[in-house]
């Protein structure tokens, strides 16, 4: 049996993404953030987007670049503290911001990549976090339901793909990427290196080719994917 090559070029694989789009962001800070994906998005300008990644990076890159140039509608996240530009328009009513424990938000992925429709915990409860959430009282104790998560479209950086799409992280960059390529009904990956069908040990793979639709082999990496220094 031959498996697909889901190799293509970045511009075919960002242009599937339409507007109005939920999209699940990889990455933890620098670490596992497909920069070279989110530039595409804003050469290409989709609108009306809904974004969920773990923080909303810093000011002049990762998704602030999105945020810039007004293509966000919504952003799922753990935190914004350190992109000012997300807290002013928060603020100013233009980006709808929902808050999630950085546990909770996992979980929540987790389950939807699993075919659940939420969770019930005690995390949360009697907080601003929760507000609003169905509660459900089980053995004496109040516990809040979280509902999955899902998405329309994944990007996800990883160090290795093989053309089937198999992929490994390096180090942290793994991060929320493995999660949330099984949680999106189409995945998008970009790869620092690009190998031949059985290159990469069983033992190396981190998130197996089925779950993965497109690959964009990068060339140079940019300086945004340097560890940032203070």
């Amino acid at each position: 049996m031959s498996l697909n090559d889901k190799s293509t070029s970045i511009e075919e694989a960002v242009a599937r993404i339409p507007d109005g789009a939920r999209v699940l962001i990889g990455g933890f800070g620098v670490p596992g953030t497909p920069f070279t994906l989110i530039h595409e998005l804003v050469r290409q300008g989709q609108k009306n987007l809904t974004l969920v990644k773990n923080d909303a990076n810093e000011t002049g890159m990762g998704i602030d670049h999105l945020l810039a140039s007004g293509q966000v509608a919504r952003l799922i996240t753990t935190h914004i503290g350190l992109n000012p530009r997300a807290i002013e328009m928060m603020n100013a009513g233009s980006l709808d911001v929902e808050f999630c424990g950085q546990g909770i938000l996992a979980e929540r992925l987790h389950a939807g990549g699993a075919g659940l429709k939420g969770f019930l915990t005690d995390i949360g409860v009697g907080t601003e976090l929760t507000r609003g959430k169905p509660q459900h009282e089980l053995n004496g104790e109040t516990l809040v339901l979280e509902t999955a998560l899902r998405a329309d479209f994944a990007l996800i950086h990883a160090d290795t793909a093989d053309r089937f799409g198999n992929l490994r992280y390096k180090a942290t960059a793994r991060n929320f990427n493995p999660i949330m390529a099984m949680a999106a009904d189409c995945v998008v990956v970009e790869a620092e290196h690009l190998v031949e069908l059985g290159a990469l040990a069983s033992d190396d793979v981190h998130t197996p080719g089925p779950f993965v639709d497109h690959l964009v082999e990068l060339g140079e990496l940019s300086q945004e994917y340097g560890i940032v220094r203070r």
